[in-house]
């Protein structure tokens, strides 16, 4: 079988290298790849939101199927694209890549089938959010972008003038561009997260083995939110009575919901979840693999990763085993000095051969090869996984395969999977 894959960051390098274990997988492409993803498969010049040519690149290759990866490409439309041509595709169908493209739309679909998530309240101008926020006058709180905005969208305000900024930098200024045309209000949740991915297919749900993000540029917690700085698997703290939990009040019925508003959802259903006081909760959700979660959950998967796509797609989900590896997997996100804001690249990047030679699985997020020489090309530029026999054990083989490794600027969190709640 002849796959595509389309994206260019870690989370793709990591699905890229999960498809090429496959002994039904032949021929890898991705469009636009990067320099890690060329070392194992055949990278094409063609961006993501390029549906019309990534279709008949497809078609004139012979792929026999296509995963979109990244959330703008989904929410756009381009597993519609894909299936309109009458190709195989992995990803949910545009109006079901609403749960994340519409911040609005998924709080409203909570509401209405009363799957436990924070209080809030969404609006289409900024004077009436700051009315709002005034009159609660409860801090923190936590203001959204309605749209998509690369993982940065969401900003904890601790008092009522970093609100009011929030809001004018959302709705007025744009700073995320035409995500910011609404906003969500939302009261600030206290307790451990959890990132809970799932294979689903609209009729059954099948959630993979847990994990946790850390979204802040600093140790302990300090800093910008960023796109995540390192992630580990399993949660500390997801015991099978919170999972029973969660599939009851969660899981199934968010499947249920989206089949219930005509907005079936195939593909990898993302949960953002936080152990409250009051049970589990919804911060978010997502239409598609997490990045970095997807380095540390992949590489717990026995499972052939094509053949559940092939499932997802033919609705025959409830058929297939799926197994996972009982140890434990860190992925340390290494990261260019400065994102997430300003900083700059094309630094030569050593130690990788010796990193992997001493058991590291290195995912490269922004990299790219000149004269054959690795560069970084972006603010996430690798994440290095450890898989061991518990987290302990992968935490310290992660920091000492870490160690190998040396760009210019290069900056990273101490602290991955650390915390023990």
């Amino acid at each position: 079988m002849k796959v595509l894959v389309i994206g260019s960051g870690g989370r793709e390098h990591t699905i890229v290298w999960k498809l090429s274990q496959s002994k039904k997988v032949t021929k890898i492409y991705c469009a636009p790849g990067n320099g890690g993803i060329s070392q194992i498969a055949e990278c094409v010049p063609i961006k993501v939101m390029e549906f019309d040519k990534l279709v008949e690149f497809a078609k004139a290759n012979q792929i026999d199927m296509t995963v979109v990866a990244p959330d703008d490409p989904l929410a756009a439309g381009a597993v519609d694209a894909f299936e309109e041509a009458g190709l195989r595709a992995f990803g949910p169908r545009k109006n079901a890549a609403i749960i994340e493209g519409s911040k609005a739309f998924s709080k409203d679909l909570m509401k209405k089938y009363n799957i436990p998530t924070a209080a809030y309240e969404v609006f289409d101008n900024s004077a009436s959010a700051i009315d709002y926020i005034k009159d609660c006058n409860k801090f923190p709180v936590v203001i959204k972008a309605d749209g998509l905005a690369l993982g940065k969208g969401v900003i904890i305000a601790e008092d009522f003038d970093a609100a009011e900024k929030a809001v004018h930098e959302i709705m007025d200024d744009k700073v995320f561009g035409s995500a910011g045309g609404k906003v969500v209000v939302e009261e600030f949740l206290t307790g451990p997260e959890i990132s809970v991915l799932a294979f689903t297919d609209g009729k059954t749900l099948k959630p993979m083995v847990s994990a946790q993000d850390h979204k802040r540029a600093l140790d302990n917690d300090k800093g910008l939110n960023t796109g995540g700085m390192g992630t580990f698997s399993p949660s500390r703290i997801y015991t099978p009575e919170l999972e029973d939990e969660c599939m009851k009040n969660i899981f199934i019925p968010t499947m249920n919901a989206m089949n219930a508003e005509g907005r079936t959802f195939k593909g990898v259903l993302y949960f953002g979840l936080m152990n409250t006081a009051d049970g589990v909760k919804v911060i978010e959700y997502n239409c598609r693999f997490g990045d970095p979660e997807t380095q540390v959950v992949l590489p717990r998967l026995k499972s052939d990763l094509y053949e559940i796509f092939d499932a997802v797609i033919d609705e025959r989900l409830a058929d297939i085993d799926i197994e996972w590896d009982n140890g434990a997997a860190v992925c340390v996100v290494l990261a260019s000095g400065g994102y997430p804001q300003k900083y700059t690249t094309g630094y030569p990047i050593s130690g990788l051969e010796d990193a992997e030679k001493n058991g590291a699985v290195i995912f490269h997020a922004g990299t790219k090869i000149d004269d054959g020489n690795i560069l970084t090309a972006g603010g996430r530029v690798l994440g290095v996984t450890a898989v061991g026999d518990d987290l302990d054990d992968a935490i310290n083989k992660a920091y000492e395969y870490v160690k190998y490794i040396s760009f210019t600027d290069m900056h990273y969190r101490k602290d991955i999977g650390i915390k023990k709640y």
